[in-house]
């Protein structure tokens, strides 16, 4: 039987192929036809036309009754720092397996779901994250569908669309975050926690010009399901697909509203973050006790150990970033977040607590933390074990400290910046999805350059969760706003130097002599340890940023000191670390063609592209 063109297949044969799996779309024979319900035929095709040929593939298990349904969703809409950040393969589709009774369709059991990328085969995160949220969606959806449902609900569509063919043309040509009207002809199956959230009086055209950024596919079909990379415009990444084109091309619908937002929702219950300055890059758990609990017994910690392996430098890094700040006096204001973490001992419990903090106990948990020089040296479950005896707190702050942070770190490999003379210089991308498209408009409209942003190292504990944020005339202002409020930068190292030397109640800005008289004088002493070191030894310790900064008429200039009254203007890019009071050069000034040149040189071989 010919569908479209479409042939399943089948044997002939009585036994030996009996439990063969059946690929759809390959020619045979019709024996299929009599156990195959209609409606997943209809359904199939649905998202062949609007998507590809390419983006469905069908396994059947004729003698179990089950039928694999592979749905491929394109990701290429992802920035590539995103990518990365988030370990998925841009270039390569996320796969949705749902598998289904072959011959029930909508009316069996409810469908498992698989979601998987086929090369990406350690530390898919984000796929455990989309198969929870799927789950829970095809759960609600499930309590309503039934294959007679479906096809009433369709013909009823179909012919209201045969009064005109224009309505359909104007539906067609809507994002998937444009709400259904609530009525009868526009039948929506929904979670009764979002009603109300998806009705609008009318449908505006001018909603559709609004989009800032939209997805490009090969096939035009599928601009309908173009999406935006915030939720800023409602919220609408929750909204409920229509069934216009059945339950496949409903699921793929939601699925590629939800990925582009994943970050800005809590990896355990599904609900938004609440965060100072917006959602940071990195998908994380909230601080809500049940999620805590949640995310500890389901083992989502466990990559722990992966990330020492393979990121120790940037742990390492962590670790003292977060010592900085709980040693700091003003602890208090800039350890935040305070750490949620379940006592090993008591799972019921919170052994550190936001809301019964314990500085000393936190600190005391902090100083069994070995060495990660030490624990790349040896069997990781054995320096746990040696953790454990001297505070079983130690290990789950461990745990804490490296999940909860949600920026983008990498250590440069040896093609760095020669310039800030320091072997410790990490990519720095903090920036989520949404900021980071909005950034990039603003860059195409003003254009942007590259300035320093100076910050002692124990405010950056803060900084990697929650933002580089406007502290301007807040509690977390530390230097004064003389020139008004914003983000401060300089396009002077010396400058920038000066601000990251701050803390530890030293408030004193030295001056660029000063700076230049340290420089010279610590690189004319002999080095007791290798400048290639790889972790940091010292505890004594100083920072700076160095960020991309977009040139509008916002930008606030008052000579070589810049002020930023935009956040979202403001991406940081590379992080750069000193020990025992070692400056990088002071005479460093980013508007020298040459030095931007360099910036540039070195980006192209990192993850960021512009």
């Amino acid at each position: 039987m010919d569908i479209k063109g479409q042939y399943w297949t089948d044997d002939d044969s009585d036994g030996e192929n009996e439990s063969e799996e059946f690929l759809y779309g390959v020619q045979g024979t019709c024996a299929a036809d009599l156990y195959r319900h209609p409606q997943l035929d209809a359904d199939i095709e649905a998202v062949k036309e609007l998507y590809s040929e390419n983006s469905v593939s069908v396994r059947e298990y004729g003698t179990i009754d089950d039928v694999d349904i592979d749905l491929h969703i394109n990701i290429g809409f992802l920035d590539e720092e995103v990518a990365t950040a988030w370990k998925v393969l841009r270039a390569e589709p996320i796969v949705l397996r749902l598998r289904f009774s072959l011959s029930q369709y909508l009316d069996g059991p409810e469908p498992s779901i698989e979601v998987f990328q086929p090369s990406n085969k350690e530390g898919f995160g984000l796929g455990l994250q989309l198969k929870k949220i799927l789950g829970m969606f095809t759960s609600q959806q499930w309590k309503h569908l039934s294959n007679d449902f479906l096809k009433t609900q369709q013909e009823k569509r179909h012919s209201w669309f045969k009064a005109s063919g224009t309505i359909k043309k104007f539906r067609a040509g809507l994002s998937i975050f444009s709400p259904i009207p609530k009525s009868p002809s526009f039948p929506v199956i929904q979670d009764s926690m979002l009603k109300g959230k998806l009705g609008v009086p009318e449908l505006r055209v001018n909603r559709l010009m609004n989009r800032s950024i939209s997805c490009t596919m090969k096939n035009p079909k599928v601009e309908v399901f173009g999406y935006p990379p915030s939720t800023q415009v409602g919220g609408h990444c929750k909204n409920i697909p229509t069934l216009e084109y059945g339950f496949l091309v409903q699921i793929m619908k939601y699925a590629e509203q939800r990925i582009p937002t994943l970050n800005e929702y809590c990896v355990v219950c599904d609900e938004q973050h609440v965060f100072q300055n917006g959602s940071m890059l990195k998908p994380a758990v909230c601080t809500r006790e049940l999620c805590v609990f949640s995310f500890y017994t389901l083992g989502v910690m466990s990559g722990a150990a992966e990330e020492v392996a393979t990121g120790a430098e940037v742990v390492d890094l962590l670790v003292a970033m977060c010592r900085a700040a709980l040693e700091s006096p003003r602890k208090s204001i800039i350890f935040e977040p305070y750490p949620s973490v379940v006592d090993p001992s008591d799972p019921k419990t919170l052994a550190f607590n936001p809301k019964k903090k314990n500085y000393e106990r936190l600190q005391k948990a902090l100083d069994s933390v070995m060495s990660i020089r030490e624990m790349t040296q040896g069997s990781y479950l054995e320096i746990k074990k040696q953790m454990d005896k001297l505070d079983p707190l130690a290990h789950p702050l461990l745990q804490w400290i490296i999940s909860s942070n949600r920026s983008h770190i990498v250590k440069l490999p040896l093609s760095r910046l020669k310039f800030m003379h320091t072997s410790h210089q990490f990519l720095l991308l903090s920036s989520p999805p949404a900021k980071e498209a909005r950034f990039r408009t603003a860059k195409k409209l003003y254009g942007s350059t590259f300035a320093f942003h100076g910050s002692h190292i124990e405010n950056w504990h803060s900084i990697l969760r929650n933002g580089l944020v406007n502290a301007s005339y807040t509690k977390l202002q530390l230097h004064g706003a003389a020139y008004g409020k914003g983000i401060y930068l300089s396009p002077i190292s010396s400058i920038s130097f000066g601000y990251s030397g701050m803390g530890k109640g030293q408030h004193r800005m030295p001056s660029k002599d000063e700076l230049v008289q340290r420089y010279n004088r610590m690189n004319t002493i002999p080095q007791t340890r290798s400048i290639q070191s790889r972790f940091l030894q010292s505890r004594n310790l100083n920072c700076i940023a160095l960020c991309e900064v977009i040139t509008s008429k916002d930008l606030q200039k008052h000579g070589n000191i810049w002020v930023c009254p935009v956040s979202d203007h403001v991406c940081t890019r590379f992080f750069f670390v000193y020990e025992d009071g070692q400056v990088g050069d002071a005479n460093i000034n980013t508007q020298d063609p040459k030095i931007q040149k360099e910036i540039m040189r070195v980006i192209g071989t990192q993850v960021y592209t512009n």
